[in-house]
């Protein structure tokens, strides 16, 4: 297995040991002088460089970062890797807005519709990314919507939504898988400190036994988490979170 780490939040560095794991390879990528979208987009880029070779060996990389964005890099990796994999994502939010939708602002929340081709433009064009169909990912739980998240997946043939419990091979898509989790999945009443918090949540054991499902079908050919959180206030937060990524990145 190979551990891959992009120790960023969007752009900006994450403090030291703000995700405490062993890594094979660390991305810092040569950001542009420029603005945010080209900076995200050479971060992405530089992730992608690292999936791809790894993919193509036939081995399973995980990328460990700050926020659900890398994950465009991840899958750009994998599909220069040989795949075409689908998405399974595992988020308390949808990560559904564009920039007309969003109220806050914050780009983390437009990851996913960003990986199914909304502003090309800015996105999935220069990174050269093939756009998932939204028949092709999987929203796991997402607890915690906006009226214009939950509207777009009301429409026809939009990206499906189900719960942790009923995720394995049979209720994800066909054919290779990249499987995105966000951290913020599980409860925050199991996992303290976490940047967007939303309550009634799965126990970490479950999102895990979750993982391990999909796992176990050989499909998957990169796994990619996102660690929003402040840093940790406490050896015990501190531990949990170490536990959390230890079993989230165990030898498969």
């Amino acid at each position: 297995m190979t551990t891959i780490l992009v120790p960023y939040h969007h752009d900006e560095p994450l403090p030291d040991g703000g995700i405490d794991v062993r890594a094979d390879v660390t991305v810092h990528p040569d950001f542009p002088d420029a603005g945010r979208w080209e900076r995200l987009t050479a971060l992405c880029a530089a992730t992608a460089d690292a999936v791809a070779p790894v993919v193509a060996s036939g081995a399973v990389p995980t990328v460990l970062s700050g926020d659900c964005l890398v994950l465009s890099g991840t899958l750009a990796g994998a599909q220069r890797g040989g795949a075409d994999p689908a998405v399974v994502w595992f988020d308390a939010h949808g990560d559904l807005h564009t920039l007309e939708t969003t109220t806050s602002g914050y780009l983390g929340g437009l990851s996913l519709r960003l990986a199914l081709g909304a502003h090309s433009d800015l996105w999935s064009g220069p990174l050269g990314l093939r756009p998932v169909t939204p028949e092709r990912a999987v929203l796991v739980d997402a607890r915690d919507l906006d009226p214009a998240e939950a509207d777009f997946l009301a429409a026809p043939g939009s990206v499906r939504r189900i719960p942790v419990d009923e995720v394995d091979g049979d209720t994800v898509p066909d054919g290779p898988l990249v499987l995105h989790v966000d951290v913020d999945v599980v409860d925050p009443a199991d996992l303290p400190g976490l940047l967007f918090p939303a309550p009634g949540g799965p126990p970490a054991s479950a999102v895990v036994a979750a993982c391990r499902r999909l796992l176990a079908t050989g499909r998957v050919v990169a796994v990619d988490i996102a660690c929003p959180w402040h840093p940790a206030a406490d050896d015990a937060e501190r531990a949990g979170r170490a536990a959390l990524l230890a079993e989230l990145t165990a030898p498969r």
